[in-house]
């Protein structure tokens, strides 16, 4: 998946012939959300490294996090415009503009971080990329990911009801939201760099993050009950602006699709690596640690359901992959 082969399909669906230009070196500019010291920064940082090395210094990348450059929103209009080279973006903001890709994150399509990484390496979430240069003018290189979703709050919660009326903490996308009204929450967009502060003030009751997050972020100092439930996936794309693949030769095009995505295919391994020992990690601390499962949420999944299968009709396809892919 993800190859140069596919890459190409989607440039020509921009219009974008790989017949080589005359190649200019360039300083290419990747912006993201997440802080310096997460696996997404480290890998982008990473890529730049490996393109100058591997162009003999004749590219290389300056890397803004943290939402230096605007958040994704304002990231995916700048990519649009061309004054931004490259992000990593969440799925979260491709969802806004694209309804199929909010399918990647339909409530346990996937058990766990494994099964999430067959299913982001598959053919059938490769074929998802092909959409993004007509939809959005972006081309998808590859995907990344962080670990499944928790919840984290201030108070306990060891019933669906114990949800309801709480303010909590969402990446700002349509699926993410649809899933935390159904759940009877009050769900609350914050930026990544706010939600320490959110919860120490009380501006939030819970969160949905990773066990990466919560972990490196120390958002435990501010909220001790841990809700594991794992109850969705968290992907991530390397995209390259649309108008400037046009201006790039063929051989500068294979070179970023190979070097970005070792570096995204990178993240997914670290993931899988790192994962059960951040669980581990957050289990030996002084949380109220609480487990749930699909039919915790029978309810919000049913009605977000009956929303998805309607906007989303590659729902059907992913979930038959993955249950393929479950096994494996």
């Amino acid at each position: 998946m993800n190859n140069f082969n596919k890459i190409a399909s989607t440039a020509l669906a921009l219009g974008l012939t790989l017949a080589s230009g005359n190649a200019q070196a360039r300083d290419f500019r990747l912006g993201l959300i997440t802080p310096p010291s997460h696996l997404w920064t480290q890998a982008a940082e990473g890529f730049g490294e490996e393109l100058a090395e591997a162009s003999a210094g004749e590219h290389s990348v300056s890397v803004f996090p943290s939402q230096q450059l605007g958040n994704e929103a304002q990231m995916v209009q700048q990519l649009q415009a061309g004054s931004l080279d490259m992000a990593f973006l969440t799925i979260a903001e491709i969802s806004n503009r694209i309804p199929d890709f909010g399918a990647l994150y339909a409530p346990y399509l996937v058990n766990d971080v494994a099964h999430a990484a067959r299913l982001l390496r598959s053919d059938v979430a490769g074929e998802l990329l092909e959409l993004m240069p007509a939809q959005t003018g972006l081309v998808g290189v590859g995907y990344g990911m962080s670990g499944m979703r928790q919840i984290l709050s201030r108070d306990p919660i060891a019933s669906p009801q114990d949800l309801e009326g709480q303010r909590l903490r969402i990446t700002p996308f349509e699926p993410i939201r649809d899933f935390y009204l159904a759940a009877g929450t009050a769900p609350t967009p914050l930026p990544l760099p706010d939600v320490y502060d959110a919860l120490a003030n009380g501006q939030v009751d819970a969160i949905d993050m990773d066990f990466e997050a919560i972990e490196a972020l120390k958002f435990y100092d501010q909220a001790e009950h841990l809700l594991i439930s794992n109850h969705m996936m968290f992907p991530m794309v390397g995209v390259v602006s649309g108008r400037v693949w046009r201006e790039l030769s063929g051989a500068d095009r294979e070179l970023i699709i190979t070097t970005m995505n070792a570096h995204l295919d990178g993240v997914i391994d670290s993931v899988l690596e790192r994962e059960p020992a951040q669980e581990a990690a957050l289990r030996a601390l002084d949380l109220t640690i609480t487990e749930a499962d699909e039919a915790f949420f029978r309810e919000a999944i049913a009605q977000w359901e009956a929303t998805w299968n309607q906007r989303a009709p590659a729902l059907e396809t992913l979930r038959q992959a993955a249950a393929v892919l479950e096994v494996e």
